[in-house]
């Protein structure tokens, strides 16, 4: 592994780009500091369903409006989300070779409010974590910097679904796998992680680091 750091936004059921960036670099850094922003994978995934892509949105408040910390950003549990994307899940994973493994994982995410969309989704990026077996060396920062020297890897406002650069690299770099509906609409390259996860199981690592 390189020798070097890396830093992401935090994202709610990160897209495979986003893995296999995060586990080049022996540390990665999460911004903790900067604004919200809306129509990211911050609070947003996307799952392949029997239509195709799907993506599933986390409903917020943002008390400061636009000039609101992504560490203030509540979740709106006045919405019934938690149960729209389990069943979402369940319907999209259900005939996957590993979703009834890692079910036992994800469920209570769903079952139990929680108040602040940074810690949700901190908490299911290390339960993810667990779920691969990974240990990753984490670290949340201490304040903004807008620009980072050249060494380090600067991925918070790039993985995006907003930026076609993006996704045109995460295109590129994408390795086919089975998956459950491919054989009615075809490979969907970068979709969250829980889809090449739910399919390919342990062997999700040597896609991730290939």
């Amino acid at each position: 592994m390189a020798h070097c750091k890396s830093i992401f936004s935090t994202a709610y059921l990160p897209p495979v780009f986003y893995f296999h960036q995060l586990l080049q670099c022996e540390e990665v850094l999460i911004e903790g500091h900067e604004m919200y922003q809306k129509q990211t994978y911050r609070n947003r995934c996307i799952i392949y369903s029997a239509n195709g892509s799907l993506p599933l949105t986390i409903p917020v408040v943002k008390p400061n409006g636009n000039r609101t910390f992504i560490k203030d950003i509540r979740i709106d549990n006045s919405v019934k989300w938690k149960k729209e994307h389990w069943r979402a899940l369940e319907s999209a994973y259900t005939n996957s070779s590993f979703f009834e493994f890692i079910a036992d994982y994800l469920v209570g995410f769903y079952e139990k409010d929680r108040l602040y969309l940074w810690d949700f989704n901190m908490e299911l990026l290390n339960t993810l974590f667990d779920i691969l077996d990974l240990q990753v060396n984490i670290v949340e920062t201490d304040g903004f910097i807008k620009e980072y020297p050249n060494s380090i890897s600067d991925f918070r406002n790039y993985i995006s679904p907003k930026f076609p650069e993006f996704i045109k690299q995460a295109e590129q770099c994408a390795i086919p796998y089975h998956q459950v509906f491919g054989y009615k609409l075809g490979f969907i390259p970068n979709l969250s992680i829980i889809d090449l996860i739910c399919n390919c199981g342990m062997e999700s690592l040597n896609l991730l680091r290939g």
